[in-house]
């Protein structure tokens, strides 16, 4: 959607965004609707519970994360403790085509989340490209550098391994 992309490419200016965007890029070996069910229909089937989460600061393991599937709609940890955390809430949502959200898993205020974008491109009837990009570090304030590089590394084992596994890769 149009109105979708003007967002997202509005945010960082609008924030003042001065650190890089994190951008991680696959491709998976299915088609574009069933890489996007994957992310977010099932995604407790794939985001480690029990290092990434609220629940796992705390020292446990998160019994699920939901992303209800509408603009303003909430992404959810339901805690090792049955306790309902706030990660962020969904931006756009367009089906097989893109998600943004902004996100904060539960630790700071809302005010201060990043913003996450994710983009599916069939590349064939098995193939798609999936493009997620984490930007407008600003938010945290003094913590945008090491929140920028925590979260630099995290995609790589939450995104690349994770998710891509879950896509059958």
């Amino acid at each position: 959607m149009v109105w979708s992309i003007a967002l997202i490419q509005f945010l960082p200016v609008r924030l003042g965004s001065k650190l890089a965007q994190v951008i991680k890029t696959i491709v998976v070996p299915c088609s574009r609707e069933k890489a996007f069910v994957v992310f977010v229909d099932e995604i407790d089937t794939w985001w480690p519970l029990g290092k990434r989460s609220v629940s796992a600061m705390k020292g446990g393991v998160a019994k699920s994360v939901s992303i209800d599937k509408r603009p303003g709609g909430r992404i959810v940890e339901i805690g090792h403790d049955s306790m309902a955390h706030l990660w962020g809430t969904v931006i756009s949502y367009d089906p097989f085509d893109s998600l943004t959200m902004d996100f904060h898993i539960g630790l700071l205020k809302p005010a201060t989340a990043s913003v996450v974008s994710v983009r599916f491109t069939a590349l064939g009837a098995d193939r798609t490209r999936v493009v997620l990009t984490h930007s407008t570090w600003e938010a945290y304030g003094d913590l945008a550098g090491d929140m920028r590089g925590g979260y630099g590394s995290s995609w790589g084992m939450i995104f690349e391994e994770g998710y891509m596994q879950a896509c059958g890769g």
